[in-house]
This record gives structure tokens, sequence and C-alpha cells, in this order.
């Protein structure tokens, strides 16, 4: 979003009315939504729907992290489920004051960074995973995962935050707020493609050695077999759904970033509620499933009565 585009268009204000920024005082009565960043008034049955949806998925993931005791996964999940209903309650703010700047940024920045939190929870739950199951397929220790994904994760969240906050202090004038949030938003798109190739990875060679029975001695041992496996397997098919639409999501808001606003993506509701509303809520509750609880043993509690948190749960029918 260039500092020289204007988010009303070809359309000028009427004079000594300031159309964007901390001091916007366009209403109704001077001017037209055609003035506005997104040229549409937010919807409030969506945005309420999202927000009542996203109670519900706070909700729920605090009971599968007491039940599982889960609380690394359950406070990132939370936080950024916290971050959706503070962003979409911006855009009905929006809804009713269009050119509130105020309301613009607690969106945008909410929103935007949401997502986040859930690659951060994912991270971690994965290398436990992976360490649990069959740490000797992977090509590297899978501690990696979080010690190498976890900080690229932080620098993808402070980059787009810090791209808002200086959005912000420049009232939305300056091109460098913008660009740190592409930035940010581009090395989010770039650590979560290297990580599905490892994840990918890795996958493949566990499952074709299960399927050769080189891990069932392994498996068994850890309490995998029987309803365990197909367990694992669920576990997995929904983290993986949930990765792949989490990065749908980062491509469709880097190139609206890129496009700026007099790009067509900004200033499409429906998209913007298909691909980011709907496709980031399906991620959450996605990861009910894709639960680390599902799988592994509750922190703190072994089959062996030892505190070790990586160990698979004994799987009952």
């Amino acid at each position: 979003m260039s500092s020289s585009e204007t988010p009303a268009g070809d359309k000028a204000p009427p004079p000594n009315v300031i159309i964007f920024g901390p001091r916007a005082n366009c209403t109704f009565e001077l001017c037209s939504l055609e003035m506005t960043v997104y040229r549409y008034q937010p919807s409030i049955p969506a945005n309420a729907s999202f927000i009542a949806f996203y109670a519900l998925a706070t909700l729920i993931h605090t009971y599968l992290g007491l039940r599982w005791r889960r609380w690394w996964f359950t406070i990132c999940i939370n936080i950024g489920c916290v971050n959706a209903m503070i962003g979409y309650a911006g855009r009905i703010m929006l809804h009713y004051n269009p050119w509130s700047f105020a309301a613009f940024m607690i969106q945008i920045v909410c929103v935007t960074t949401g997502p986040v939190y859930y690659c951060a929870a994912i991270y971690i739950t994965l290398a436990l995973s992976i360490q649990a199951l069959s740490p000797s397929h992977s090509r590297f220790n899978p501690k990696l995962f979080y010690w190498i994904f976890l900080p690229c994760d932080m620098v993808s969240l402070v980059l787009q935050a810090a791209g808002g906050a200086i959005s912000t202090s420049t009232s939305g004038e300056g091109q460098v707020g913008v660009d740190l949030a592409i930035a940010g938003m581009a090395f989010q798109v770039f650590t979560m493609l290297m990580f599905c190739a490892f994840l990918g990875d890795y996958l493949i060679r566990y499952f074709k050695a299960q399927a050769r029975g080189e891990i069932s001695l392994e498996s068994a041992r850890r309490g995998i077999k029987g309803t365990g496996m197909r367990r694992v397997m669920l576990f997995f098919g929904f983290i993986c759904v949930a990765i792949v639409l989490t990065l749908l999501r980062c491509v469709y808001r880097l190139v609206e970033l890129r496009e700026g606003y007099s790009g067509s993506l900004l200033h499409d509701e429906g998209l913007f509620i298909a691909l980011e509303g709907v496709v980031i809520l399906v991620v959450v509750y996605c990861l009910m499933i894709g639960h680390p609880g599902l799988v592994l043993e509750r922190e703190g509690k072994t089959k062996g009565g030892e505190g070790n948190d990586t160990e698979l749960s004994e799987v009952k029918p």
C-alpha cells in the first residue's frame, strides 16, 4: 500500500475533510463508501459470527488443554483466538465508522498476526510427536523443529507487528510500515514452505517404514497399535490440513498487501471472509483433532510413571 495512493480512489474528498489517519473526520453525510480504505462496510453478521465461533473455540481448547495438560499448545491457540476476536470486533467498529483509523489498525494488526500463534503451536506439537513416534526416521533431531521454526515464527510476528505500529505512528502515510508487514508475511510463507517440506519428508519415511513393519515393535512398546495407529493417522491428517490452509491464507494476504489500496483483493469482502475468516477458523477447529493430547501422554505422566512428556498414550477403543 503505497503512501502515494489514496483510499478514496479517483474521488477527491470535500474541502477540509480528512478521509484516512488518526484525524479522519469523514462521515456518511460528507463522504461515500468509495472514500474508505475497503470501499465497503464490513458485514456485522459475518464478523459477529467469527467472534462467536472463536469464543467457542477458546472454550473448547481450554477444556482440551485442562484435560490433556498441553499448556503451551493451549496458550498459543487461545492467544490466537483472542487476537482474532479483537480483530473482528475492530471490523464491526469499521461497519459503523468506515473511516475510523483506530478500528482499521486494530483489525489489520490483530487479524493478520493471529495465525502466527497457531503455527507456533503446530511446530512444538510436531516436534514432540516425531520425538515420541520414531525420531530415527527424521533426517535431523526433532528438537530442531522448534529451535529453528519457532524463532522464525517470532521474526515473522515482530515484523508484522512492527509494520502495523509504524503505520499507526505515521498515520498510514509511510511505506516503511507496509514494507515491514509484507516482509513479515513473506517470511512466514517461506518458513511454512520449508516446514511443509521437512514434515512431508518425515511422514513419507515414517509411514513407509510402518507399512514394512520396521517400526512395529517400537510402536507396540509405545502403545501405538490397533486403533492407536488410526488415531495417529487422523492426528497427522488434521495437522496437515491446518498447515495447508494456513499457507493458503498467508499467500492470499501477501498478494493483497502487495497490491496495495488500489488492488482488487482489498476491496473484495467475500474473498476476505472466505480466505481469511473461514479458512483460519477451520484451522482452529482442525487443531482440536490435530491436538497433541490425541496421541501424546499427558504432561508429567507416562506409562512407567516418569515425567517424560513425549511418550505416546496408550489408546483405548
